[in-house]
């Protein structure tokens, strides 16, 4: 089949290969209909590698992904061929000790879409475990079951902050990651969002929702504006949702005494932290590394109309130009937060 092929850093074909398609008792095989772009495969392109994991062969890049069920495995009994479906792109070796002790996102030995070695899914066919294959409700389309993924870590991120009713909380970072997370901490419990980036056009997107307070912090502290809003007392939770090594300077003067920070966004260096301002406030620090039993969660916020995940849905490109997506994920334009990939309807429908 036809793939796109992260060939080496800065090289990507749409070329013919060799896919495994065998589906077990337990597997369906899916029609792939929308992939999303996410940070991660940018990265991989424009560098080779994250960290350890390191493009040394030809993959097949895409995770956030939504499809429709071509084929079932024998013992498949809550989906049938034709279903709509989005996919957990993260499968554990079920027997392990991470599984076992109810965090299975954490195994090891996960295999993840388009995270060396493993294949991901901007290929015209995948087969994938049932298990983490979840039917969409009809009023969801393809492009919001693609954005289930980032979704999930944000809300992986709520649930580790443990919001209660009424908290105010503050997300820096307004791309993917972050839009998502400051629209989980709303659909958490959060009474106010307190969103700061440096681009104002992704700020916009927010304009019209009346629970959230945008920040752009090339003109606006954003310690003042959490003082204003909070009458000093400071925010419940932040999520560092950027990644940038700059956001952790002082941040711990968002927070309220007790309150809690959120390590979501990956940071390219070590950060510092001042253990004395974490120990004065009794400070708690979570992290976050993608998302645990959270997809149906995800999926029933979108279906409810509590989450609209549509706005953020920038531009969508054909599978055909999928080198162009990729070149213009890259480029990172202002106006862009998510960008989609869609198959043909012939191989999609």
């Amino acid at each position: 089949m036809k793939a796109l092929v992260l060939e080496k850093a800065h090289e990507i074909t749409l070329r013919d290969i060799d896919v495994a398609l065998h589906v077990g008792p337990r597997d369906v095989k899916i029609r792939m209909h929308t992939v999303g772009v996410c940070g991660s495969d940018v990265h991989y392109y424009q560098h080779g590698g994250i960290g350890p994991y390191v493009v040394d062969a030809p993959m097949i890049l895409g995770h956030e992904a939504s499809g429709v069920v071509a084929e079932v495995g024998a013992e498949v009994t809550h989906l049938k061929p034709g279903d709509r479906v989005c996919m957990e792109p993260g499968v554990p070796d079920m027997d392990s000790r991470a599984v076992r002790e109810g965090f299975y996102n954490l195994d090891p030995a996960v295999r993840f879409w388009a995270t060396p070695p493993i294949h991901g899914c901007l290929t015209p066919y995948v087969v994938h475990p049932a298990a983490f294959t979840f039917r969409l409700p009809d009023n969801v389309s393809f492009g919001e079951g693609a954005i289930v993924e980032p979704l999930a870590i944000g809300l992986q991120a709520a649930k580790k902050a443990a919001l209660k009713p009424g908290d105010v909380a503050v997300v820096i970072g307004a791309g993917t990651i972050g839009a998502m997370t400051a629209l989980a901490a709303l659909a958490g419990g959060a009474a106010r969002v307190i969103l700061a980036d440096l681009v104002p056009e992704k700020l916009a997107l927010f304009a019209n929702n009346p629970a959230v307070t945008t920040v752009d912090v090339r003109s606006t502290s954003l310690a003042d504006t959490v003082q204003a809003l909070t009458d000093g007392w400071g925010a419940n939770v932040v999520f560092e949702a950027s990644g940038s090594v700059r956001a952790f300077d002082n941040v711990f003067d968002l927070l309220c005494p007790g309150g809690c920070l959120v390590l979501v966004g990956i940071p390219a260096a070590k950060v510092a932290f001042d253990i004395v301002a974490i120990q004065a406030k009794e400070a708690r620090i979570e992290s976050v590394f993608r998302y645990a039993n959270i997809f149906p969660r995800a999926l029933a916020l979108i279906a409810s109309g509590q989450v609209d995940v549509k706005p953020f849905i920038s531009r969508t490109f054909a599978f055909e130009d999928g080198i162009a997506a990729f070149e213009e994920a890259a480029a990172g334009r202002v106006t862009d937060v998510k960008i989609q990939i869609e198959f043909p309807a012939a191989e999609a429908a």
